[in-house]
């Protein structure tokens, strides 16, 4: 059997939306990254990255980058529909999904969470705040237009960059609770709502006031 391996909340959360909406069989491996589990000696004899997500999959190998796991799922289990048919339809697809996680994860939010990574005086950790911040306004604003009034980024059926879109997206309007395009936070509101977002929230832990 497969098994996932998560913080709660991290970036693993698509990983683990991905994994209920095709309704796999799996298990989980839950690693609390507050307290150091990605670097303890049994987490790194899963994963030397010491990070998440990270699927070991049913003949005992790893895979690791969020990117590199959904298009393999995709393509695994293509009954599931996550990679649409057609050349064309499919690199828009691998488009934005590459989109959400090289950009608006480790090119805004990432600057946003964690500025100490990008500057060392503690005096320039809100100008690295505002630059991840414009980059995942920008963002944002790309994907509100290319989503237009369709019911998911590819038109009428959940894709494998719904499920990146969907961790970036509960992290800017659930965690830092920023305004985001009118239909985009009714795309998202989709998304949350859907019994598989209810259920990977659940599992994780995560609770909303």
């Amino acid at each position: 059997m497969m098994k996932l391996y998560y913080a709660p909340g991290a970036c693993s959360i698509g990983t683990h939306f991905l994994m209920e909406e095709m309704g796999l069989t799996y298990d989980t491996g839950r690693l609390d990254l507050k307290q150091g589990d990605q670097l303890k000696p049994a987490y790194l004899d899963v994963n030397p990255k010491a990070k998440v997500p990270a699927l070991v999959r049913d003949d005992g190998s790893l895979l690791t980058e969020f990117v590199a796991i959904a298009f393999w799922l995709g393509r695994t289990y293509p009954e599931k529909g996550m990679i649409p048919e057609g050349m064309e339809a499919e690199v828009r697809t691998l488009e934005m999904l590459d989109y959400a996680v090289a950009t608006i994860h480790m090119q805004g939010f990432s600057r946003l969470f964690r500025p100490a990574k990008f500057a060392r005086s503690e005096a320039e950790h809100d100008w690295v705040r505002e630059q991840g911040r414009a980059v995942v306004d920008k963002a944002f604003g790309i994907v509100s237009e290319r989503l237009g009034s369709s019911d998911f980024i590819m038109g009428d059926r959940l894709t494998l960059a719904d499920a990146a879109l969907f961790y970036v997206l509960f992290w800017g309007v659930d965690r830092v609770k920023l305004d985001v395009p009118e239909n985009l936070a009714a795309y998202y509101a989709r998304l949350r709502a859907r019994p598989s977002a209810q259920k990977v929230f659940a599992d994780e832990g995560i609770q909303f006031s």
